[in-house]
Protein backbone atom coordinates (compact mmCIF):
# COMPACT_ATOMS: atom_id res chain seq x y z
CA UNK A 1 0.00 0.00 0.00
CA UNK A 2 1.08 3.10 -1.04
CA UNK A 3 1.15 6.54 0.78
CA UNK A 4 0.91 9.98 -0.65
CA UNK A 5 1.84 12.54 1.43
CA UNK A 6 1.41 16.67 0.28
CA UNK A 7 3.15 19.26 1.81
CA UNK A 8 1.48 22.81 0.88
CA UNK A 9 3.42 26.28 2.05
CA UNK A 10 2.20 29.56 1.81
CA UNK A 11 4.27 31.64 -0.30
CA UNK A 12 3.29 34.61 2.19
CA UNK A 13 4.14 32.59 5.08
CA UNK A 14 5.05 35.15 8.00
CA UNK A 15 5.55 38.17 6.28
CA UNK A 16 2.06 39.41 7.52
CA UNK A 17 -0.16 38.11 10.52
CA UNK A 18 -4.04 38.14 9.86
CA UNK A 19 -5.20 36.79 12.92
CA UNK A 20 -7.71 38.46 14.79
CA UNK A 21 -8.59 40.81 12.01
CA UNK A 22 -12.16 40.58 10.47
CA UNK A 23 -13.45 41.11 7.24
CA UNK A 24 -14.17 44.88 7.90
CA UNK A 25 -10.12 45.17 8.69
CA UNK A 26 -8.95 43.95 5.04
CA UNK A 27 -7.46 46.50 3.19
CA UNK A 28 -6.15 47.49 -0.26
CA UNK A 29 -2.65 45.89 0.36
CA UNK A 30 -4.84 42.35 1.60
CA UNK A 31 -6.11 42.36 -1.93
CA UNK A 32 -2.76 42.60 -3.19
CA UNK A 33 -1.09 40.41 -1.31
CA UNK A 34 -4.05 38.14 -2.38
CA UNK A 35 -3.63 38.84 -5.79
CA UNK A 36 0.14 38.59 -6.16
CA UNK A 37 -0.57 34.73 -4.41
CA UNK A 38 -3.19 34.27 -7.15
CA UNK A 39 -0.90 34.95 -9.71
CA UNK A 40 1.92 32.77 -8.37
CA UNK A 41 -0.56 29.61 -8.18
CA UNK A 42 -2.07 29.74 -11.25
CA UNK A 43 -1.70 27.52 -13.75
CA UNK A 44 0.70 29.17 -16.84
CA UNK A 45 -1.47 26.59 -19.45
CA UNK A 46 -4.85 27.99 -17.85
CA UNK A 47 -4.21 31.78 -16.76
CA UNK A 48 -7.15 33.57 -15.13
CA UNK A 49 -9.23 35.44 -17.53
CA UNK A 50 -7.54 39.64 -17.95
CA UNK A 51 -10.97 40.49 -17.84
CA UNK A 52 -11.74 38.79 -14.33
CA UNK A 53 -9.30 40.38 -12.63
CA UNK A 54 -10.13 43.57 -13.82
CA UNK A 55 -13.33 43.36 -12.51
CA UNK A 56 -12.12 42.56 -9.15
CA UNK A 57 -9.86 45.11 -9.29
CA UNK A 58 -12.65 47.58 -10.17
CA UNK A 59 -14.72 46.19 -7.25
CA UNK A 60 -12.63 46.30 -4.84
CA UNK A 61 -12.05 49.99 -6.03
CA UNK A 62 -15.82 51.01 -5.90
CA UNK A 63 -15.47 49.07 -2.18
CA UNK A 64 -12.85 51.45 -1.45
CA UNK A 65 -14.72 54.55 -2.22
CA UNK A 66 -17.84 53.58 -0.77
CA UNK A 67 -15.45 52.94 2.92
CA UNK A 68 -13.80 56.22 2.72
CA UNK A 69 -17.67 57.89 2.25
CA UNK A 70 -18.86 55.70 4.64
CA UNK A 71 -16.27 57.11 7.47
CA UNK A 72 -16.60 60.52 5.63
CA UNK A 73 -20.50 60.39 6.33
CA UNK A 74 -19.85 58.74 10.12
CA UNK A 75 -17.47 62.01 10.98
CA UNK A 76 -20.47 64.43 9.63
CA UNK A 77 -22.74 62.30 11.86
CA UNK A 78 -20.10 63.32 14.31
CA UNK A 79 -19.93 66.50 14.19
CA UNK A 80 -23.84 67.12 13.65
CA UNK A 81 -24.37 65.22 17.11
CA UNK A 82 -22.04 68.01 18.36
CA UNK A 83 -23.23 70.80 16.87
CA UNK A 84 -26.97 69.88 18.43
CA UNK A 85 -25.71 69.67 21.98
CA UNK A 86 -23.86 72.85 21.81
CA UNK A 87 -26.87 74.69 20.39
CA UNK A 88 -29.39 72.89 23.32
CA UNK A 89 -26.86 73.92 25.77
CA UNK A 90 -26.39 77.59 24.92
CA UNK A 91 -30.57 78.08 24.60
CA UNK A 92 -30.50 76.70 28.20
CA UNK A 93 -28.08 78.94 29.50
Amino acid sequence: MTTITTQTTSPVASTTSTSGRGMDALGQGDFLRLLTVQMQQQDPFDPVDNKEMLAQMAQFSSLAGVSETNAMLEQIADKLDQLIVTTQSATEI
